[in-house]
């Protein structure tokens, strides 16, 4: 072998990861001393995206563009540094690397946009620093950075268990179309699970439940997620959007009351189904087709709900390596 025809280290490795949809959230009380809910997810990758593009440095550097990049921390608290700190950590390498962040994502909209950085990042540095490492063993990085990593990593639709990192595989026929109501401000995720305890402390205590109206909690039907995953197998929208669930819903409508309005204009609008996506504030609205996505997407544009309106199709992959220099 000549020294010309030796695999030369990559120096610019661009990737792009999807953010996501939570078609249904069952969220399980904080049990005594637990750090994180027990949560029963399903997952779809959408077709809204976060570029990154991992250069080599001397140093490990982060910068943002796009829509709210603003927004977005460049110290060691954002997400891609952590992301790139985690994989040097678990190959022993000393490299840097000169990030940049292009953003499509909502920024803590519930739709991932931090965790498609991390795993487009882990993919990136991976390939950049030629640290070879499995499939199997970046899921297992990206669970140390959060719960939706690893599925954003893998895309497509899955579902998700533990706090979400713990992925099955779901079967899924044919494209969906939705259109989302984006808010510039977000809401806090910890400060939704927080508002979630609250209501599940005061829905089980019959003195407040009646103050409030003699409400008491429902326990989910098991039967809803079943058919859930057999309109996903059946490719059917209708009955997807009528198994739409968010049990994180209601705290962010106590959080942020305007939410309703968005939700109220994708109904009026004719979407499928309409939820608020993970832990908010983005609504996701589903539509019977890619026109129908535009008419949703005209609807709240019009009535003014949103500060920014976006269109996608689900399932797509997860992140995957685009251009290699």
């Amino acid at each position: 072998m000549t020294l010309s025809s030796v695999p030369q280290p990559a120096h610019e490795v661009h990737v792009r990861a999807p953010g996501k949809v939570n078609l249904s959230l069952r969220v399980g009380p904080l049990g005594p001393g637990e750090q994180y809910h027990q949560l029963t997810t399903v997952f779809q990758a959408v077709s809204v995206y976060e570029e990154v593009v991992a250069r080599s440095s001397d140093e490990r550097t982060v910068t943002v563009s796009g829509p709210q990049a603003a927004l977005v921390p460049t110290d060691a608290t954002n997400l891609a540094l952590r992301a790139v700190e985690a994989l040097a950590a678990a190959t022993g390498t000393d490299e840097g690397v000169a990030l940049h962040v292009d953003k499509g994502v909502p920024v803590a909209g519930g739709m991932a946009g931090g965790s498609a950085d991390a795993a487009a990042t882990l993919l990136a540095c991976d390939a950049l620093w030629r640290t070879g490492l499995s499939r199997a063993e970046l899921l297992e990085l990206a669970a140390t950075l959060g719960s939706d990593v690893p599925f954003v990593l893998q895309g497509h639709t899955a579902m998700g268990q533990g706090r979400g990192e713990l992925l099955t595989p779901a079967l899924s026929r044919g494209e969906f179309h939705w259109a989302f109501a984006v808010r510039d401000t977000g809401l806090s995720t910890p400060a939704v699970y927080r508002e979630f305890d609250r209501l599940h402390a005061l829905a089980d205590d019959p003195r407040e439940a009646l103050r409030r109206g003699g409400g008491v909690a429902v326990p989910p039907d098991p039967d809803d997620d079943v058919r859930l995953m057999q309109a996903l197998r059946a490719g059917d929208p209708h009955a997807l959007g009528a198994a739409l669930h968010n049990d994180l819903q209601a705290a962010a409508l106590e959080l942020e009351p305007g939410l309703a309005e968005p939700l109220a204009v994708a109904q009026d609008a004719g979407a499928l189904g309409v939820v608020v996506s993970g832990s908010g504030p983005t609504v996701a609205a589903l539509a019977r087709n890619r026109q129908h996505a535009l008419v949703l997407a005209a609807a709240f544009t019009a009535s003014g709900v949103a500060d920014r309106v976006l269109t996608a199709t689900g399932p797509v992959p997860g992140a995957r390596i685009v251009a290699e220099d």
